[in-house]
């Protein structure tokens, strides 16, 4: 492998300093940074899951009332976690909306308009994102 950078860099001044130096930072972020971030976030919902039932768990056993805010606790989360979907779903149909549209406008202007029709697939997908947040989605309570 060194023999292959030599020759792709050979003619290169300091080009072997400048393979080492790309080859390091690829087996740096592919193979320890990447999992170790992803290892890491993995470990952190885990213990937040388990306070979360723990919390729950306690509430529960406490008496008649402490059942009834357990649940009406986990209602009110499920609520919360709709609406961020659901808002995250008109700011993506929106996203695509907008770079169909800007697609469009580039590609007729670069290379006709039979091509600007490529512009118009981001674009119905933006569309049918906010008809199903819109139309088609259950309510939120």
């Amino acid at each position: 492998m060194t023999n292959l950078g030599m020759m792709a860099f050979s003619d290169m001044p300091g080009g072997i300093g400048l393979w080492m130096f790309l080859s390091i930072g690829a087996v740096a972020i592919f193979v320890v940074f990447i999992p170790l971030t992803s290892w890491i976030d993995s470990q952190r919902r885990e213990r937040e899951a388990f306070y979360k039932a723990e919390t729950i768990r306690r509430l529960a056993e406490s008496s008649g009332e402490g059942a009834k805010a357990a649940i009406e606790l986990l209602r009110e989360q499920e609520r919360v976690g709709r609406a961020k979907k659901r808002e995250g779903m008109k700011i993506g149909g929106l996203i695509n909306l907008g770079v169909g549209a800007a697609l469009v406008i580039f590609l007729r202007a670069l290379a006709g308009p039979q091509v600007a029709l490529c512009g118009l697939i981001p674009g119905f997908i933006g569309v049918a994102m906010l008809i199903y947040v819109f139309f088609l989605a259950a309510p939120i309570e």
